[in-house]
């Protein structure tokens, strides 16, 4: 029987390389998961950022994540994909729940619909009697 979960994965890369050696570590992941029949439902590059706390003697990381579904039995093939990359220095891997992708989704849809605030009209005070007015 085939059990196909959503899952999320985040990974830090080196800050010392090159922004097309971070792009090709991205696309060598992105590979491994297509290559494993996986669908991949984002891919989000944030950047790079600064870690809560310091990893081989670095205090920043370039951030990747990856949402996707794909039969639970890959998950150990990224995971040593991931583990063998001298150039990732920490991943996370994990299986969402039906309420955390409800909430991705919501997330998503939310960055991409355009802000619309709603204000009440205003209205100056009026004084209620003479003694306020002066």
């Amino acid at each position: 029987m085939i059990n196909i979960q959503q899952y999320e994965v985040v990974f830090i890369i080196n800050p010392t390389m090159t922004d097309d050696v971070v792009k090709e570590t991205v696309e060598k992941f992105e590979k491994v998961l297509k290559e494993n029949n996986a669908e991949i439902v984002v891919s989000h590059h944030w950047g790079l950022r600064k870690l809560a706390y310091p990893i081989q003697k670095k205090n920043t990381g370039y951030y990747h994540l990856f949402e996707f579904r794909v039969e639970t039995s890959i998950i150990a093939k990224l995971e040593i994909a991931l583990k063998r990359d001298e150039k990732v220095m920490r991943f996370l891997t994990v299986r969402m729940d039906k309420f955390s992708i409800a909430y991705a989704d919501r997330k998503r849809n939310r960055i991409h619909e355009p802000a619309v605030v709603e204000h009440e009209p205003v209205v100056a005070a009026q004084p209620k009697n003479e003694e306020e007015a002066a």
